[in-house]
């Protein structure tokens, strides 16, 4: 049994997000890893992405709990993988996708983690998240053409 940074990783013992991302990064490793994993860029997969999605979608529509599981799962390797080449890539790694993430959910929900007034109906929620997804839009549309007037 091969070990990787002094770790053996075995079938169905307890694994979590962190080996997740270690394992990827042993497949995409350029000395040893995977031949398949090693060539995969962000567009080779976007085939693999619409389908694991769907796949989500089918087992959903299918009220299949076990199916779900276990196509989530194939989802998040899809996320991880991403986030492994962006990493390699130097473009952004898995703790920013995770942080971004986490920011969002904080700013889009002021009613929860902020002081606004909490909305009385579903709908007033999710009118607040699309209002403030527009403003965040507008933001970065406002950045882009500023940086393009420097340019």
């Amino acid at each position: 049994m091969r070990k990787y940074n002094g770790k053996a990783y075995i079938e169905n013992e307890k694994h979590d997000i962190n080996d997740l991302m270690e394992i990827v990064s042993i497949l995409r490793n350029p000395d040893y890893g995977c031949s398949w994993d090693k060539k995969q860029t962000h567009e080779t997969l976007k085939k693999c992405l619409t389908d694991e999605t769907l796949e989500v979608i089918e087992a959903i529509d299918n009220k299949d709990d076990e199916n779900l599981c276990e196509e989530l799962g194939d989802l998040l390797l899809q996320i991880v993988f991403h986030a492994g080449i962006a990493a390699d890539e130097g473009a952004f790694d898995m703790s920013n996708v995770i942080q971004g993430v986490a920011d969002k959910m904080i700013r889009r929900h002021p009613h929860i983690f902020g002081d606004a007034d909490i909305p009385a109906t579903p709908e007033e929620s999710r009118a607040r998240w699309q209002e403030i997804k527009a403003q965040e839009k507008m933001k970065k549309e406002q950045k882009t053409m500023q940086k393009e007037k420097v340019q």
